[in-house]
């Protein structure tokens, strides 16, 4: 029996990016391993993302759920090994980076096992995120690295990372937004939500917005601000619902609180959004192809080409208010054509380069 190549995902964001890829092996008979991590544990996050995706049922759900970064990251370390000693995988993919990715790869170094980063080489610069530290690992630890932009490819050059082991491929999240564009019922979702007419769509889960009750409160007065301008469809992500509804979200007037949706619903809102605010990176890119104008309430974004090539713009709390209405009288474009290689073809592409990789090392 060949080796197989083991994909481990463990949040929504794992899952968008890696049912492209699966796809696009499942062509060349590749053998695959699925190995979902329950970082995200919660069904409304996890199950109904693989049904609407088409990603096969996982063949091991390890069910590590949550809790702080070290218990976390030690936990999935732990059952990872037992599960890449049992599997015994010619290579390991990994997508992005959450503590899932970070304790994937690991492992994986430590059993010798090569490493395949999808989202390679992104940057914030901002080491207080516990996902730059964890990209940083990462990509030091993968022989194969799959980057999405010019920029990320820049990124590893500089750090010292062989330029033949760098792939620029596109973005696989992408892929799944353009290949589910058609589904995708801005009117239905809206109604289903019981929005108005013009509405934005609110997504904030970053430690940096919602750990600390301060910032919190920060966060929900600068949403209070905007929710003047539009009202605020605000689907509750699991990390950092109770804080802001600790610090009185639920009570500003316009502002729409919603349990965790599935893609479809979701991307469904975002494409009929007047704009949406943000701390989530694949919104970003997602609203870039979409045209969706995007505030993103960070100092620093990971992907610049976001900002360059697209509609979205960083805005700090103060800014947010002011921001969203210059969006909304439409002063903020996008270019005619999306960042390079957007272009819904990444899956197949990374497909190749794994199937080279197999011809030489399987």
């Amino acid at each position: 029996m060949n080796r197989p190549v083991l994909h481990v995902v463990g949040t929504r964001p794992n899952f968008v990016k890696a049912a492209p890829v699966i796809a696009a092996l499942r062509t060349t008979g590749c053998d695959q391993v699925l190995v979902h991590t329950g970082q995200h544990y919660d069904a409304r996050m996890s199950d109904v993302f693989f049904r609407q995706l088409g990603l096969p049922e996982p063949d091991t759900d390890l069910g590590v759920g949550s809790g702080s970064h070290a218990r976390q990251t030690a936990d999935l370390m732990v059952a990872l090994e037992a599960e890449l000693t049992a599997r015994a995988p010619v290579i390991v993919v990994v997508y992005g980076d959450v503590n899932s990715t970070l304790a994937a790869a690991l492992v994986a170094a430590k059993l010798s096992i090569p490493v395949a980063h999808v989202e390679a080489g992104l940057r914030s610069f901002d080491m207080a995120m516990p996902e730059e530290v964890n990209r940083r690992l990462v990509d030091q630890l993968s022989e194969v690295l799959f980057a999405t932009s010019s920029e990320a490819v820049g990124h590893l050059c500089r750090e010292g990372v062989d330029p033949a082991r760098v792939h620029f491929v596109g973005n696989p999240m992408i892929d799944t937004l353009l290949g589910h564009l058609d589904r995708l019922d801005p009117a239905a979702a809206r109604a289903a939500c019981g929005l108005p007419e013009r509405y934005g769509v609110v997504t904030l889960h970053r430690p940096a917005n919602v750990d600390d009750p301060e910032a919190a409160r920060a966060a929900v007065g600068a949403l209070s601000e905007a929710a003047a301008h539009l009202d605020l469809a605000v689907p509750l992500h699991p990390r950092g619902g109770a804080a802001l509804r600790a610090a009185g979200l639920a009570d500003v007037p316009g502002v729409h609180l919603l349990e965790p949706l599935g893609y479809m619903e979701f991307m469904s809102l975002v494409r009929g959004a007047a704009a949406v605010i943000t701390d989530s990176g694949g919104v970003q890119e997602e609203t870039t192809v979409l045209g969706v104008p995007c505030l993103t309430l960070r100092s620093t974004t990971e992907r610049p080409v976001t900002v360059t090539h697209g509609t979205n713009r960083l805005v700090r709390h103060e800014e947010l208010a002011p921001a969203l209405h210059k969006a909304l009288v439409g002063s903020v474009t996008a270019p005619a054509e999306g960042p390079p290689l957007w272009d819904g073809k990444a899956g197949p592409r990374i497909a190749r380069v794994l199937t080279q990789w197999l011809e030489h090392h399987g």
